[in-house]
């Protein structure tokens, strides 16, 4: 009778633990599951956004945490340019630029969900912006592919020059001694395996002005400074990443000269390495580019912005080309990423009702509505 007891009593401790045991080891096999399953759906599950400035570093990191992680968000781009305390060019800094402190401790809180930084210095194109010239032509105006164009007082576009962007002359002999030197220190602060180039939207290159390029074959010479770019990160086992939109033939698609080429670049798809990771982005219309740049034999990622449906679509569409694909093109397709074109506090401002976003730019909303659909599709799947 007391063994009975004595066991009875013992039971009654042991049983709730035994039960809380189970319960955790269920669970955590059905998260880890659900994950395994969202993963082969949809490996890369982006999101794209201006680095914080300083004074938003902390409530970045915090998004982070309550946000992008709870919504299985994996790869976090950061267009980063000059928004860091560089030590190799100060004089190339932002004047409040993030410290290494502050980058370190956006980079604790990615490691803790296992999300990827991927940093962004914008490469080749895009070193202005209306009517101010980026922090790398106005201290090194020697690289300037187009230094007759003159940034005018009040931008217009079009105009008479043709100016969107400057752009660096990619063959000027100095010009990778200093980007090279930035974008090393910009890896290693972040800790991180892949780059993104940015090269998008170049407007300017191979200029009949310039005594490099005059002359030369525009794709040749995008090709080879994505090239010179990639065998660079290779050095050190790091992945190339670039904006798509400078390989697709603008007029032959009708896809005009933003998301695509009018100047001849697009040829460039056949001269480039096939270990560099295209970021296709469509923000009008859900074109399916994607299916070239994999049938092309290069890995894709589809970006939309601001318009919820074409995205829940460019999402059902990457899902829809890996489940129908042959093994060998399947995994080309490799995910999405949410892009985000407002500076980092703005669009804080906007996700937590602050200031509330315009019907203008529906990027916060774009955001819930392609998650909640990822979400979804994971639970069906």
């Amino acid at each position: 009778f007391l063994l009975i007891i004595n066991f009875y009593s013992l039971m009654k401790h042991i049983l709730p633990i035994l039960l809380l045991t189970i319960s955790y080891v269920s669970f955590s096999q059905v998260t880890e599951s659900s994950k395994a399953g969202l993963g082969n759906m949809l490996p890369v599950r982006g999101f794209c956004i201006a680095a914080p400035q300083s004074k938003d570093a902390d409530r970045f990191a915090k998004f982070i945490e309550e946000e992008l992680a709870p919504r299985s968000v994996n790869v976090l781009i950061l267009r980063v340019d000059y928004n860091y305390q560089y030590e190799t060019h100060p004089e190339l800094r932002d004047s409040v630029a993030l410290s290494k402190n502050e980058v370190k401790k956006l980079v604790a809180v990615c490691k803790k969900h296992n999300i990827q930084i991927i940093p962004q210095v914008n490469l080749l194109g895009h070193q202005s912006w209306a009517g101010k010239t980026g922090n790398l032509l106005k201290v090194y105006p020697q690289f300037d592919e187009t230094p007759s164009v003159k940034m005018p007082e009040k931008y217009v576009w079009p105009n008479a020059d043709g100016l969107y962007c400057k752009s660096y002359c990619p063959l000027h002999p100095d010009i990778h001694n200093i980007v090279f030197d930035v974008v090393d220190e910009i890896c290693d602060i972040f800790e991180i395996e892949a780059f993104h180039a940015g090269m998008d939207e170049v407007f300017y290159i191979g200029e009949a002005q310039c005594p490099r390029c005059s002359g030369r074959d525009k794709a040749e010479l995008f090709a080879g400074e994505v090239r010179t770019i990639r065998d660079h990160l290779a050095l050190k086992g790091r992945k190339l990443w670039i904006w798509g939109d400078r390989l697709l033939d603008g007029k032959t698609t009708g896809l005009g000269e933003w998301e695509a080429s009018y100047n001849s670049t697009f040829r460039a798809v056949d001269m480039i390495p096939k270990d560099v990771i295209i970021c296709d982005w469509h923000y009008e219309r859900p074109d399916q580019t994607p299916v070239y740049f994999a049938m092309k034999g290069l890995s894709v990622i589809t970006c939309p912005w601001r318009n919820a449906g074409n995205a829940v679509l460019q999402a059902q569409d990457m899902i829809r080309f890996r489940n129908s694909s042959t093994p060998e093109m399947k995994d080309r397709f490799m995910g999405i990423v949410q892009t985000i074109w407002s500076g980092a506090g703005q669009f804080l401002d906007n996700f937590y009702g602050s200031k509330p976003e315009s019907s203008e730019n529906l990027q916060v909303s774009c955001f819930k509505a392609l998650f909640t659909e990822i979400q979804k599709m994971s639970e069906t799947e």
